[in-house]
């Protein structure tokens, strides 16, 4: 029986909606995600693929263990890892200080996290930036600190939300090392817009539209479905793509069941009294 890394058993992840005014909640909730099932075997490499606001990062938060799911089930074989921009990095710390604190979150020995401060300076390629604090980083900085940190962790499963765009240069350097971590047989969930990217690394691809899963299957047919989907929204006008965003909101809105029979309730009263 083949072994799994990750595997999803209808996963559903609920909102509430924020009100206009920012304060209060509306009377609705929507679906992030929706009943999302797949399976992802040992070492292999899935891309993840969706338009704008289709559910992928949560999706990875998810699986990075940050997000809770609210329906369903998951179930993660391995330490896994999350490398995205915005995600696990203190902007008061250094990016050496960043380094030491994860290594004492995760109870480390002070010689790994030596080897892992030496790992990250060399591959991140910082030099002085690393003493300096996170916030004076640039969006690129931050990914090569944040991809080189948890590489050096050596994760069973990484994680990698839209973390290689940018530095082409980086870029292809990061690709370079996670085609000798799939090598290894990691398991590598691989998020982002990027088609020649997924096309050139992943082995197949999850396409998620609208909170749920489109298409999951080898790489390329898959990639070429999203790809003519793109294409449509592209040939969109302004209105239609309105109307198509607005089609797709309505969809993932959970409505209270009992909004509808007062609605009626209204209906009738109005046309009777």
């Amino acid at each position: 029986m083949e072994e799994f890394a990750i595997q999803f058993r209808n996963v559903s992840k609920i909102y509430k909606l924020v009100g206009k005014d920012k304060k209060k909640s509306e009377d609705k909730k929507f679906y992030a995600l929706r009943q999302v099932s797949f399976q992802i075997s040992k070492g292999e490499v899935v891309g993840i693929l969706g338009t704008n606001g289709s559910g992928k990062s949560t999706l990875a938060t998810i699986l990075a263990g940050i997000s809770e799911v609210d329906e369903g089930e998951m179930t993660v074989n391995g330490e896994q890892a999350l490398i995205a921009i915005n995600t696990g990095l203190n902007n008061q710390l250094t990016g050496l200080e960043n380094i030491e604190l994860k290594g004492a979150l995760l109870g480390l020995r002070p010689q790994r996290v030596k080897e892992i401060i030496d790992g990250v300076a060399e591959f991140s390629e910082l030099g002085e930036f690393l003493y300096q604090p996170v916030k004076k980083y640039s969006s690129g900085m931050r990914s090569r600190l944040g991809f080189s940190i948890n590489l050096c962790l050596d994760p069973d499963i990484l994680i990698i939300d839209e973390a290689l765009s940018g530095d082409k240069g980086f870029a292809n350097k990061c690709l370079k090392r996670m085609k000798e971590l799939k090598k290894e047989n990691k398991t590598i969930v691989f998020i982002s817009h990027s088609l020649p990217q997924v096309r050139e690394f992943c082995d197949t691809a999850l396409w998620i539209e609208g909170g749920e899963v489109r298409e999951y299957g080898p790489v390329d047919p898959v990639s070429d479905h999203y790809s003519e989907y793109v294409e449509y929204l592209n040939s969109l006008s302004a209105k239609e793509k309105k109307e198509e965003n607005e089609r797709k909101f309505q969809k993932r809105l959970i409505l209270d069941k009992r909004d509808g029979f007062w609605d009626k309730v209204l209906s009738f009263f109005q046309k009777n009294l």
